[in-house]
């Protein structure tokens, strides 16, 4: 999987605690081609987390003649890494019986969040999980320390 390529050793405990939760993580499935905004899906029915690795490197003009460019690299890996830590914490919710987590109430998602949050609330309609992913995906420890209180206990 190519994905793995443009990870950090904390996005890859994260995918070891989702797949030690019973869920698979896949790459450029079908539900990739809904978008080139889109760069994570989670498909509950199937337990399994979705990266669209191709549509993120097209949104950094990632390619073979330009993936020696530092900044290119980076910025295709955060979002890369940001949507497997946001699909992490769909796994999280669904390991709380589908609710969402508990989390400090001060938490808020950051503004220039809000058109992703509206696209992913038209594909999933579930404003708040979405909301509760937005949020956390920015801090991997507490997403990892959700992991193992919800789904690893």
């Amino acid at each position: 999987m190519e994905f793995l390529g443009f990870l950090d050793k904390t996005e890859i405990e994260i995918i070891k605690m989702v797949e030690e939760a019973g869920y698979i993580t896949t790459e450029n499935s079908k539900l990739c081609l809904l978008g080139e905004n889109y760069v994570g899906f989670f498909n509950r029915k199937r337990k399994e987390i979705i990266i669209c690795t191709s549509n993120a490197k097209k949104r950094e003009g990632y390619t073979i003649l330009r993936k020696n460019s530092k900044e290119v690299f980076e910025k295709t890996a955060l979002h890369i890494k940001k949507a497997i830590r946001h699909e992490a914490v769909h796994v999280a919710q669904e390991c709380n019986n589908g609710n969402l987590l508990e989390i400090d109430s001060k938490l808020s998602m950051n503004s220039s969040k809000i058109n992703a949050l509206n696209g992913s609330i038209r594909i999933s309609g579930e404003e708040e999980k979405e909301r509760q992913a937005y949020i956390l995906e920015d801090r991997p420890r507490l997403i990892k320390n959700k992991l193992r209180r919800y789904c690893l206990y």
